[in-house]
């Protein structure tokens, strides 16, 4: 049974700053630390050894999967039981399932090119469930690795929902310097693909994709900019049928790692 400790109060540090991580980038920035809502994905993060800092549950929770959750080490974390009126104060989902966490955001985790290896480069995505779905379906597909340039926070708390834990197992980097991009790839023999919307562009289902290749995917109303299409070795599309000309970008995106998957 929960015991006297149980927190109430939206002014309890640990809730104040998962608030402030929830809602703010400069905060997670600052802190270097972002938060995590869900049983699924929290229990993927401690199996994963994400460095939690802070398990949050409620007092239903507790007594419904405390069991499950208290299996991990969490010897470095530190739990605390909130009242589940509380819980809801800081869920960001309709039905809450009351179990939260806090987050570092890894320093030293290297992005690693592999040989003949696949990656996905989302080229300035603004919409976070698009990201986020993206980099599951890489892990899926068994992609090598996802590489984000312009692209919205990783480490929002709606990409991180998205992800469904992916964002724990996958390769991914963070690149925002366009220069620094297409030089890392070239230094790895990385072959640059823009996905476009053009006839005149390589079949995607006819192109094939061996040795190392990395798809750019760009945004999702204005897709790549024509610099970085030209700037790439060589430009793809997916054929389409009727009047349609264009995908959602987690949709294309998918279908283009099928594509490069079968190539591995």
């Amino acid at each position: 049974m929960i015991n006297d400790n149980t927190i109430t109060s939206k002014d309890n540090p640990v809730i104040k700053l998962y608030q402030r991580l929830s809602s703010s980038k400069k905060d997670r920035l600052e802190y270097g630390l972002f938060v995590l809502e869900g049983l699924r994905i929290v229990e993927d993060a401690l199996r994963e050894e994400s460095g939690i800092t802070h398990l949050i549950v409620t007092k239903n929770s507790f007594e419904k999967y405390g069991d499950e959750l208290f299996q991990a080490d969490l010897r470095n974390t530190k739990t605390i039981v909130i009242s589940n009126e509380l819980g809801k104060r800081i869920s960001q989902t309709e039905q809450t399932q009351g179990v939260f966490a806090i987050c570092r955001i890894p320093v030293d985790k290297k992005f690693s090119f592999r040989e003949n290896g696949k990656y996905a480069v989302l080229y300035g995505l603004q919409d976070p469930g698009n990201v986020g779905m993206i980099i599951r379906t890489a892990d899926a597909l068994g992609m090598d690795g996802v590489i984000l340039c312009g692209s919205c926070d990783l480490y929002s708390p709606k990409v991180i929902r998205s992800t469904m834990g992916s964002v724990f197992r996958m390769n991914i980097c963070i690149e925002n310097d366009t220069e620094k991009l297409f030089a890392m790839l070239d230094d790895n023999n990385v072959v640059s693909c823009a996905s476009v919307i053009d006839t005149d562009a390589e079949r995607v289902t006819d192109c094939g994709f061996t040795g190392s290749q990395a798809v750019f995917i760009g945004n999702e109303g204005n897709g790549l900019p024509r610099e970085i299409s030209q700037r790439c070795t060589r430009r793809i599309t997916i054929p389409m049928n009727g009047t349609i000309n264009s995908l959602n970008a987690a949709m294309a995106s998918g279908i283009i790692m099928w594509e490069l998957s079968k190539s591995r």
